[in-house]
């Protein structure tokens, strides 16, 4: 199962990337946080601290990941071509 399946390319999102540290990502709904966070792990060679989902009415489920301190969110923006 793959749980990762596309960022979320908002400008809510992008803030989030600049100030706080966390990529939102649309991901498979039966996917769970430690999937969620041992995929992102391996694709992006990053420590992950936390990881919050959320169901939206549109029958999608959002991950927002915090990525540990030391590692930055807006260098994994660049390689997915956010910013």
């Amino acid at each position: 199962m793959q749980a990762l399946l596309y960022p979320i390319s908002t400008e809510k999102a992008i803030n989030m990337i600049e100030k706080n540290n966390i990529i939102g990502y649309i991901v498979d709904m039966r996917s769970t946080k430690s999937d969620i966070k041992k995929e992102f792990e391996g694709i992006f060679k990053v420590k992950v601290a936390k990881v919050a989902t959320a169901r939206s009415m549109r029958n999608t489920k959002k991950a927002f990941i915090t990525l540990a301190s030391g590692y930055k969110a807006s260098d994994i923006a660049l390689k997915l071509k956010l910013v």
